[in-house]
């Protein structure tokens, strides 16, 4: 290897490596049929020339060759059980639920075989390593589970082990088998409003780009512009490059016409919480200067502070009170190649007013929410079926759902989101639908969430298929026994303890 800059004055380090085989073993027979056995063997051979120490080079040329070291393959389900296994971490019967639990949170995802790290682990690992850095040492972990071994085998008493776990080891009486100096998990949690979640979700990228995990996903900023992170991305793809071609996409408004009511330009966009459509407003107009302030003599200034303050305050709430654009949603029907001028106007006509109820006098309205489509009375609210309706039912049929008794349950089953086919394990139709915490794919028997790389829109029947072999081969989640319930032995009510009536005193005359 060398290293010699182009730069004059400067001195080189120059080293070199060989070797020298001194017992030729079964090279021997791997050279028997060639021509000339020992020049073969001394071919494998890289002797060094007979330098020593002082003596001037006399190469008559240097030719630089870089070289690059390749970085290690991405862990697989094998190689990390492999890896869990050397580290003494788990045991057999835990390694399937620990990968289960790194894809199910979104830590890693699946390129292939590969088990990718998402930008979420990254920051949870952060936080772990920075805050809780004994309780994700790997040393640790080892031995917590050998100490879980001893307790399951009697050796160890499992309630001391728990104080000094949660306490401390200082704690009289804590047990346990270790000398080291530890706190406890109480000392570790109680300074948890002191950490700064902003600074954990944050990783500089260069150039003045910082990747932030959000609540809802990855995102680059830099000054007041973002972009949002495709979730698919492997985070060592994340260049600088990368980045500024995610900050200089357009934004993906499509421009649908103008309102001929108010002359705005409507347009649909792609926003964190979803496709939704709104109206771009002019700019206003620049307010009149206002008028220079006298001058104010010296002792006045205690008192021309405070209205200086005053003032401002008002002028920003006065702009906070402007005009603001009318945004809504689409409708889970709808996508932003499809959405028409009319479907935005008629977005925008939400909550629409149904009738007024004869019986009650209180007005029906017809609303849109983050759970569906419903209808509203005073308090009281009521499912739709379809989005559509939301435009088409009128008062008759408002008060013939409002004079069913009112369902308590489950709400009815929606409509799959996509169909995928027959699943070739159970033979029953495979579709997605849309749960309470996000979509999943189902046969009618096993349910599997889609993975933070899985979309509705993309993903396959095959994928689907594999999403639901993963979830079989997991097993049913371990039912929850209730706990039994005490009944508190009812006391028998204390005698009342009457005072003993005297006798009346009798008269004497």
């Amino acid at each position: 290897a060398a290293d010699a800059p182009d730069l004059p004055g400067r001195d080189a380090e120059f080293t070199a490596s060989g070797k020298i085989i001194t017992f030729h073993g079964f090279l021997k027979a791997y050279v028997e049929g060639s021509d000339d056995p020992e020049a073969e063997l001394d071919d494998r051979e890289r002797r060094l020339p007979m330098v020593e120490e002082g003596d001037a080079l006399t190469a008559t040329e240097l030719t630089p060759e870089g070289h690059a070291t390749k970085p290690p393959a991405r862990y697989t389900e094998a190689s990390l059980v492999k890896e869990l296994e050397e580290r003494e971490i788990g045991r057999p019967s835990t390694y399937a639920s620990i990968i289960g639990t790194i894809l199910d949170r979104g830590y890693v995802f699946k390129k292939g075989t590969a088990l990718v790290p998402s930008f979420i682990a990254f920051a949870v690992v952060g936080l772990l390593e920075n805050h809780f850095g004994r309780l994700v040492d790997y040393g640790f972990t080892a031995k917590m589970e050998d100490d879980l071994d001893r307790i399951a085998r009697g050796e160890t008493e499992s309630v001391p082990w728990l104080r000094r776990f949660y306490f401390g080891e200082d704690t009289p009486g804590s047990g346990g088998t270790s000398g080291d100096h530890l706190e406890g998990l109480k000392d570790l949690v109680t300074d948890l409003g002191a950490i700064d979640a902003r600074e954990v979700n944050s990783f500089p990228v260069g150039d003045g780009i910082v990747l932030r995990v959000g609540r809802y996903g990855p995102y680059v900023e830099r000054e007041d512009r973002r972009a949002d992170v495709p979730a698919d991305l492997p985070p060592d793809e994340l260049t600088i490059e990368k980045a500024e071609e995610l900050l200089n996409k357009p934004s993906g408004d499509y421009v649908l016409g103008t309102d001929p009511a108010t002359g705005h330009l409507i347009v649909a966009k792609d926003g964190r919480y979803g496709p939704y459509v709104t109206e771009v407003l002019p700019e206003p107009e620049p307010a009149p200067a206002a008028p220079e302030p006298e001058p104010t003599p010296p002792e006045a200034g205690v008192e021309a502070a405070p209205a200086k303050k005053t003032a401002k305050k008002t002028a920003k709430k006065a702009a906070a009170k402007g005009p603001k654009p009318r945004t809504a949603s689409l409708f889970k029907s709808m996508s932003l190649d499809t959405v028409t001028l009319e479907d935005a106007l008629k977005l925008f006509s939400l909550p629409r007013v149904v009738g007024v109820d004869p019986g009650s006098g209180e007005e029906i309205t017809a609303q849109n929410g983050r759970y569906g489509p419903y209808l509203k009375k005073g308090t009281d609210s009521r499912s739709l079926s379809t989005e559509d309706q939301l435009f088409s039912v009128t008062l008759d049929e408002a008060l013939a759902i409002y004079a069913e008794e009112k369902k308590r349950g489950r709400a009815a089953a929606k409509p799959p989101l996509k169909e995928l086919g027959t699943d070739p394990v159970s033979g029953k139709p495979v579709v997605v639908k849309d749960g309470r915490f996000g979509p999943y794919v189902t046969d009618g028997e096993t349910n599997a969430t889609l993975r933070a790389a899985d979309s509705v829109e993309d993903i396959t029947p095959e994928r689907g298929y594999e999403l639901l072999a993963e979830k079989r081969a997991k097993g049913p989640a371990p039912k929850k026994r209730a706990a039994a319930k005490k009944t508190a032995a009812k006391k028998a009510p204390a005698k009342k303890t009457t005072a003993a009536k005297k006798a009346p005193a009798k008269k004497t005359t």
